[in-house]
């Protein structure tokens, strides 16, 4: 079946929950959380959850597991703490709970990111994945980071993705 199919039988509504992982922002100060909460509803999906969490990883892997684990969302989209400083910890903590990695999110991420802010876009540990039926990305929580991994990779595929994912 041509892509274009796939797509044509893929939901036009899915319901994301966003979480924004830092150790300072609030929802006062989220630029990265608002963007996503706006890109997700601009392009016709629900807004099912969102949270500021600290850059712990148990918290983290504990909050998706329990989003996934309860159906509270068919995608969990999550921004920052994916750079390598000491506190950046949401890599480890999604990769640990990923049943099926999309390696090609990543390695898009980066070469897109690579494009606009050149050879830094390697320090992203953007990744992607599966936890049971529900899709799961993390972006690093700089504003143009979560732009451009929303219109440009998750939004375009998110109907799609999540079709597969009910098969």
């Amino acid at each position: 079946m041509p892509a274009h199919e796939h797509k044509a039988k893929a939901p036009a509504r899915v319901r994301c929950y966003l979480i924004t992982v830092s150790d300072t922002r609030t929802e006062a100060t989220d630029a990265s959380g608002l963007l996503a909460r706006q890109a997700v509803a601009a392009a016709g999906h629900e807004v099912s959850g969102y949270r500021i969490i600290t850059d712990d990883p148990g918290e983290v892997s504990a909050l998706v597991r329990k989003v996934c684990n309860e159906g509270q969302a068919d995608a969990v989209i999550l921004n920052g703490g994916t750079g390598i400083a000491r506190r950046d910890s949401t890599y480890e903590a999604i990769v640990s709970l990923l049943d099926k990695r999309l390696d090609g999110f990543g390695e898009l991420f980066r070469m897109l990111s690579f494009q606009d802010i050149g050879s830094a876009a390697m320090l992203s540990r953007a990744v992607g994945g599966t936890v049971g039926k529900t899709c799961v990305f993390a972006l690093p929580g700089a504003p143009d980071a979560v732009k451009l991994g929303l219109e440009r990779l998750i939004l375009p595929e998110l109907g799609h993705l999540v079709a597969e994912m009910r098969k």
